[in-house]
């Protein structure tokens, strides 16, 4: 078993480290062309930071473990290759972390990310649904995560969306691999399969039946030799009133 005190400490230290090195997706592909076009790249200094999803014209969803020092960020859309030119970069007006985020450990990890102007949706900009109601995913479920970077453990970073399956897994086994999981979080991949993600990808959706129903978390530090541990997500579904609350405003 994995405590979640020897892992994450060291994580959270080192966090902007290793998100800075771009999202890390193992043993996935290419995403398809004008797929998954909700996706975006959180960026500081044209460097990508995290992932994040566009759920509104002006709003995006991300980790809230992604703002980290320094805080000025921008955010890239409609593309799935990083080096293109044709690409919208606009910058991040206001963010909204989750008042009860302390560290990735103790959940609540989640962030809303106002953009300074609303995106045009088509050509190539589309959101994607949150669910509806709190809901809870089955286990085995196959959903999918995807993000932009490295492909294995200490592997260059690359520049094109990748995407990978990935199964749910129970909160029992779950919990049984992380001593001390936080409450409102949904785990998948990482465990008894050889799919998943790895360092980085934070911010990143977990897509089940169309709806971003995850926000990538954390998983083991400095280690993508699946099969290892769970890889956990925030459950959008527990956060839906406080999202709500601020698309609001």
């Amino acid at each position: 078993m994995h405590s979640l005190h020897i892992y994450l400490p060291f994580l959270v230290l080192t966090c902007f480290g290793w998100l800075a090195l771009g999202s890390v997706i193992i043993n996935g592909q290419k995403a398809a062309e004008n797929s998954m076009m909700y996706m975006v790249s959180v960026q500081h200094n044209e460097h990508h930071v995290c992932g994040g999803f566009l759920i509104t014209e002006e709003y995006v969803v991300t980790a809230a473990h992604c703002d980290q020092p320094p805080t000025h960020l921008t955010v890239v859309i409609g593309t799935h290759n990083l080096k293109k030119t044709e690409k919208t970069e606009l910058k991040v007006l206001q963010k909204y972390k989750h008042p009860n985020y302390k560290n990735v450990g103790m959940g609540d990890d989640i962030m809303l990310l106002k953009l300074s102007s609303k995106v045009q949706l088509g050509n190539g900009v589309q959101i994607i649904q949150l669910p509806h109601s709190e809901i809870t995913i089955k286990e085995n479920e196959i959903c999918q995560v995807a993000g932009w970077g490295m492909t294995s453990t200490n592997s260059r970073p690359v520049d094109e969306l990748r995407v990978v399956d990935v199964s749910v897994i129970s909160r029992e086994v779950c919990a049984e691999m992380w001593p001390g999981l936080p409450e409102n979080v949904i785990c998948a991949g990482g465990y008894k399969t050889t799919k998943g993600f790895c360092q980085g990808d934070s911010g990143g959706p977990l897509v089940c039946n169309g709806m971003a129903v995850g926000v990538v978390s954390f998983n083991k530090h400095a280690n993508c030799a699946y099969p290892d541990v769970p890889n956990v997500y925030t459950d959008v579904s527990k956060y839906l009133s406080w999202i709500d609350g601020i698309l609001r405003q």
